[in-house]
């Protein structure tokens, strides 16, 4: 073989290595695929023969129609009619993102304005209303739809436009503003298109589609996935929302989210937006609290709930040590309220509740809401850690007053410092007098008269705080929170925890111990 032959089955063997290549390419695009011709024509009669086979074994992405043909028809345009002597939708009232709140210009709900525009001061001399928007859906065909709270709340009308574009009058028959649900009805069919809330939890990634009337936009569909779940944004106590990343917008709120088999997982309620559009960070109600909510607007109109009566807080890594913990999950009760039901069962204060009906309690928001949607005179087990042992309490739910005051911590009154009799405890940098030697102090405790900033309590106590106890042990003196440090020292703790009462509140504070 001559240099010239070498060369050319060279090039021979190179173009055979590249069709395999392209082959094994191809064929990995599209299995149906199965054989490429060098010579094959675009356009051609063999082009045209080959071209159905093509179709029909090359999959193509999975799409969302069928699903939404299924559960679009359900879901409705809400728009009311506000006088404008009332609050505005979604600005006031029970709106924790309205006007004035720390959340204003980050979290915000998706009422709308009149003309598709967002919400608009008006001229009170040239109209008399004002009109918002939002989004909803029917449960029942008999016309029971679920929206927010702060979509129809203080609604002097409410009307809802369907997916078919008739539009219908609806009235308000309960609403529930710690959750911002609200369950409205339209009479005069039987036969409306209804879905079903989910019966089990999404995954973190799911697939969810968010259908709604964003921007007077009715029947818009977006989809996105699940990002999260059981957050906090500050809403209330009651905040258990599902993160999803579905483009939602002003309009949307009250509007469902479904899973891939057409169920509601979430009702949307909130986005967080510096800018009031979309930026991929939404905040839906989760079906099972709607789910219980809902049943209790249809049946009385409002919601009960459950009670037991304590000031809480969470479990953190100090508290935990000083309790003897060995994680730092849990409620720990402050002070139960006298004649609640917590006190009633037994529950004292320093105990720490970590289980309900056999169900961890991770923080006492944990617990806050896991008793607020049990019903007023259901009776619950509740596991307590108390002196380094759990125990079980047997507890009867009381109904949640109406008008249930959060006491606000309270500023130090600066006439209780430098009195005499005063005492100073060094190892803490706090100087403290007898409760009773101090104006206003009370009858029981020590009083914080004075606070070394760089002391080991300087950033968890102020003057005018109340000590109750230290590490279990009722104080009445400086001496007496001198000997229960020292015996809290003695016994090896790092951390000493403090019942302390400032103002009307009550609540544990760890104090790291320093030496001497």
């Amino acid at each position: 073989m001559n240099e010239t032959e070498s060369l050319t089955g060279k090039m021979r063997s190179l173009v055979s290595a590249r069709r395999l290549a392209l082959l094994a390419t191809v064929g990995a695009l599209g299995a149906g695929v199965l054989f490429v011709n060098p010579d094959f024509v675009p356009g051609s009669r063999q082009a045209a023969l080959l071209a159905p086979a093509y179709a029909q074994n090359t999959q193509r992405p999975a799409g969302f129609a069928d699903i939404v043909d299924k559960v679009k028809p359900a879901v409705i345009s809400v728009k009311v009619k506000v006088s404008e002597d009332r609050p505005r939708v979604g600005t006031r009232g029970e709106d924790p993102f309205g006007q004035g709140s720390p959340f204003e210009f980050f979290f915000r709900r998706f009422g709308q304005g009149q003309d598709g525009m967002p919400d608009q001061p008006q001229n009170p001399r040239r109209r008399q209303f004002s009109t918002g928007q939002g989004s909803g859906f029917f449960i029942t065909p008999d016309g029971f739809a679920v929206t927010n709270n702060h979509v129809v709340d203080k609604a002097d009308s409410v009307q809802v436009t369907t997916d078919d574009g008739k539009t219908y009058t609806a009235k308000v028959i309960g609403t529930d503003p710690r959750t911002d649900l609200a369950l409205i009805k339209v009479d005069g069919r039987t036969d409306f298109p209804a879905v079903a809330l989910g019966d089990k939890a999404p995954r973190i990634g799911d697939w969810v589609l968010a259908v709604g009337n964003p921007f007077g936009l009715g029947g818009s569909v977006t989809a996105g996935i699940v990002s999260a779940r059981g957050r906090d944004i500050g809403a209330g106590p009651y905040d258990d929302f599902l993160q999803i990343d579905a483009p939602v917008n002003r309009g949307n709120s009250g509007g469902p989210s479904f899973d891939m088999d057409g169920n509601v997982v979430g009702v949307n309620t909130a986005i967080f937006s510096p800018s009031g559009g979309s930026v991929g960070i939404a905040f839906a109600i989760p079906a099972d609290t709607v789910r219980t909510v809902v049943a209790q607007l249809k049946d009385k109109g409002k919601v009960s709930r459950g009670w037991i009566g304590v000031q809480i807080q969470s479990v953190t890594d100090d508290i935990a040590d000083s309790l003897g913990l060995k994680t730092d999950q849990g409620a720990l009760v402050a002070e139960p309220q006298s004649g609640s039901p917590a006190a009633k069962a037994g529950i004292k204060s320093g105990d720490v509740i970590t289980a309900v009906n056999g169900e961890p309690v991770k923080d006492s928001k944990t617990l806050a809401r896991t008793i607020g949607m049990m019903a007023p005179g259901a009776t619950v087990k509740l596991d307590v850690f108390r002196n380094g042992k759990t125990e079980t309490l047997n507890l009867t739910l009381g109904e949640l007053p109406k008008e249930q005051r959060l006491a606000s911590r309270g500023d130090g009154d600066g006439e209780r410092s430098g009195r005499s009799g005063d005492t100073k405890v060094p190892r803490l940098g706090l100087t403290l007098a007898p409760a009773g030697a101090v104006a206003g102090g009370g009858s029981e405790g020590v009083v914080v008269t004075q606070v070394d900033p760089d002391g080991a309590a300087g950033d968890r106590l102020k003057t005018g705080d109340v000590i109750l106890d230290v590490g279990g042990t009722t104080v009445n003196s400086p001496a007496d929170v001198r000997k229960a440090l020292g015996e809290a020292q003695t016994g090896g703790k790092k951390t000493v925890l403090m019942r302390v009462k400032t103002g009307q509140n009550t609540r544990f504070v760890a104090v790291p111990l320093a030496k001497g």
